[in-house]
């Protein structure tokens, strides 16, 4: 039993989830370097075998009998593959800052998809939400120089209509196996898929593999092993609204390190683009979280009034 009161648990939970923002923040930014030398292919599948490869002896031991529901890391592998796929070739011709916040979109558009496939009803405020970060990526993607949006950042919001697929089917999918477990076994199947993939353009090669070592470091045991490890343990004395709020600094990170590192600069456009979308993202989820707590509170008055 932890000897930590309360406060000091969420305290402690707050900077987990703060660095991992942190870290998947930077993690664009290895992402746009490997980028360079390495097919994007090539790149998810070093990554994601690597990531799977280091968790596999950590969860050998929680693996129970295998059952129809191990079933669940197919659709999360594919999508997970697809979506670290768009995002990979998107970066290529944009920069770390515009893909991280174009990547945080998927979280006004996993409402909407529930609401449009699973017929779950939306409020009003969220489809606002969505074109308001949609007309947000449109001025980051322009930046008041064009009227058309770069090809690297529509690949990259393709890309987040993806991710909020494989939100949706991990949302759907932690409750009947381990989290671990089900996470390794995405990572292993999406590397496969990204292996196999990289036959067909531009395979693994050992040469541009000790170029970009670092990157490879940084994105495989960083954002996905690291990152994911602080996300899942922060995340278990975290309110909701701690977590939702923490973990959407990472395009903020993103953006940050894309300036220091690669030295990358938004004109005052695309400034004001990602401040709606960061906007859009932020008050979909406060919208989300108020209608939690509304209904757990009318469930809590309902039982007690029956008592």
């Amino acid at each position: 039993m932890s000897c930590l009161s309360p406060r000091s648990q969420r305290f402690n939970s707050d900077i987990l989830l703060l660095l991992a923002a942190i870290v998947w923040g930077g993690g664009f930014v290895a992402q746009r370097q490997a980028s360079v030398n390495l097919g994007f292919f090539s790149f998810n599948a070093v990554r994601f075998l690597l990531a799977g490869i280091v968790m596999l002896p950590f969860i050998i031991p929680r693996i129970q009998k295998v059952n129809r529901s191990y079933l669940w890391i197919l659709p999360a592998g594919v999508l997970l593959f697809g979506g670290s796929a768009l995002q990979q070739a998107g970066i290529e011709t944009t920069s770390a800052g515009s893909a991280g916040f174009i990547t945080g979109v998927y979280v006004v558009l996993v409402p909407i998809l529930l609401a449009v496939f699973w017929k779950i009803r939306t409020k009003p405020v969220i489809w606002l939400a969505t074109l308001a970060a949609i007309g947000g990526t449109y001025l980051l993607s322009t930046g008041g120089k064009s009227f058309s949006p770069s090809t690297g950042d529509l690949i990259v919001l393709v890309g987040s209509l993806v991710w909020a697929l494989h939100v949706i089917i991990v949302g759907l999918s932690v409750n009947k196996m381990d989290v671990f477990v089900f996470s390794t076994g995405q990572f292993l199947l999406c590397g496969l898929l990204h292996l196999g993939s990289s036959f067909f353009t531009t395979p693994p090669d050992l040469a541009n593999i000790k170029l970009v070592l670092p990157s490879i470091l940084y994105a495989g045991l960083g954002s996905i092993v690291i990152g994911f490890t602080l996300q899942a343990v922060g995340q278990k004395h975290a309110p909701a609204a701690d977590a939702a709020l923490l973990l959407s600094l990472e395009a903020v990170f993103a953006a940050l390190f894309g300036a220091l590192f690669l030295s990358e600069r938004m004109n005052p456009i695309q400034i004001i683009g990602c401040v709606i979308i960061m906007g859009a993202i932020l008050g979909a989820q406060l919208v989300t979280l108020r209608s939690q707590k509304q209904e757990v509170l009318s469930t809590t008055i309902g039982q007690k009034s029956s008592e």
